[in-house]
């Protein structure tokens, strides 16, 4: 059964303001000092199945730039333009109609643009056993990635380690949000739960199948939408059905729905690169626990994210803090507020002051 590749990319970034603005978001950015986080991402998985079969879903105003910044490690024709953001649900459904139309029924592995993997041959490795997985059971798979740490900032995967597929995968129990400390620190304990990766492993017509069922609304706008596919009418349709598609994630639609979840456990260095404060997983920071990039000076000042883009940050005695520059913007915040940041792009859309964002 042919595999095929499919990046989610339509999202803002908003909580790496202002960075991350919303016609250069963040898995365009070049994070790591490498390359962008979405041209990482293919690299990764480009052993997994040809050029032809990766599918990218990513906003229309980012459509141009995405082009440039991925080069011909994409067909062009399979990068798909979302005329507004619908979330998860819609942009999987919109590239599973597109796959089964042009190609027909094949395994679907669905992956984020923008995380950050220190392991890429044990990635793969997990990669490998889930498609495995999938080809031989009707099942939604998942990848969840062994904690390491009491995280507050993740959701996690409870699952069931009596019910064991392909010496491979488990049972999904249940889906969880994310948790206080103390809840995350029994999840860990007890070794039934595993942090929410968000990428998923299916056959199309599996996953079609479940929107059919459980997101039939969804399911009814795409179906039609997918009627126009390599017409002549295909923008129009697009952009007339898919603002009309209700929003809702994948993991609330489907996954936290169905009965046919497994979860196959992986351990390769993961992080969703979410926030400002995460930067460590990337970057090695100096011996008073700072993590600094551009031009910077740091006295006195402890455990403390400083990032310039334009022109030199210079320090003293602060501790805990995330400094950013650009060249319009600068941004200071608690550490511990990291995942607030979005809050400052909510209040630029309610005082309508897009030049920011």
């Amino acid at each position: 059964m042919k595999i095929y590749n499919m990046i989610m990319a339509g999202g803002g970034g908003t909580r790496f303001w202002p960075l991350s603005r919303q016609e250069h978001p963040k898995q365009l950015l070049n994070l790591s000092g490498e390359d962008a986080l979405i041209n990482e991402t293919i690299k990764r998985i480009n052993t997994l199945s040809d050029k032809e079969n990766l599918f990218i879903v990513a906003n229309e105003k980012q459509i141009d730039l995405l082009k440039q910044t991925v080069g011909d490690m994409c067909e062009h024709t399979n990068i798909l333009p979302e005329p507004s953001a619908r979330n998860t649900a819609a942009a999987i459904g919109y590239a599973a109609f597109n796959i089964m139309k042009k190609h027909g029924d094949g395994i679907m592995c669905v992956y984020p643009a923008d995380h950050y993997i220190k392991n890429e041959v044990e990635f793969t490795n997990v990669l490998n056993k889930a498609i495995k997985v999938a080809d031989k059971n009707e099942k939604l798979v998942t990848v969840g990635i062994a904690p390491t740490f009491p995280s507050t900032g993740y959701g996690y995967i409870n699952f069931n380690k009596e019910i064991e597929y392909n010496n491979a995968a488990y049972d999904v129990v249940e889906f969880v949000e994310k948790p206080n400390h103390e809840t995350a620190k029994a999840y860990i304990e007890c070794g039934k739960y595993v942090w929410n990766s968000g990428m998923f492993v299916w056959k199309v017509s599996k996953i079609l199948e479940d929107f059919k069922r459980y997101l039939p609304k969804i399911y009814d706008k795409l179906e039609k939408l997918s009627q126009f596919i390599g017409t002549d009418k295909e923008e129009e349709m697009l952009r007339e059905i898919y603002p009309t598609i209700p929003s809702i994630s994948i993991d609330y639609g489907i996954m936290e729905r169905s009965n046919d979840v497994i979860v196959v456990p992986g351990d390769f260095g993961w992080n969703d690169v979410g926030s400002w404060d995460v930067l460590g997983a990337i970057y090695p920071s100096d011996k008073e626990g700072n993590i600094k990039r551009g031009e910077t000076i740091a006295i006195d000042s402890k455990d403390c994210i400083v990032y310039s883009e334009d022109k030199l940050i210079a320090t003293v005695g602060i501790k805990n803090l995330i400094v950013v520059s650009t060249d319009d913007a600068v941004m200071v915040c608690n550490k511990d507020k990291a995942q607030d940041v979005k809050k400052i792009v909510d209040e630029l859309i309610k005082n309508n002051n897009t030049g920011y964002m």
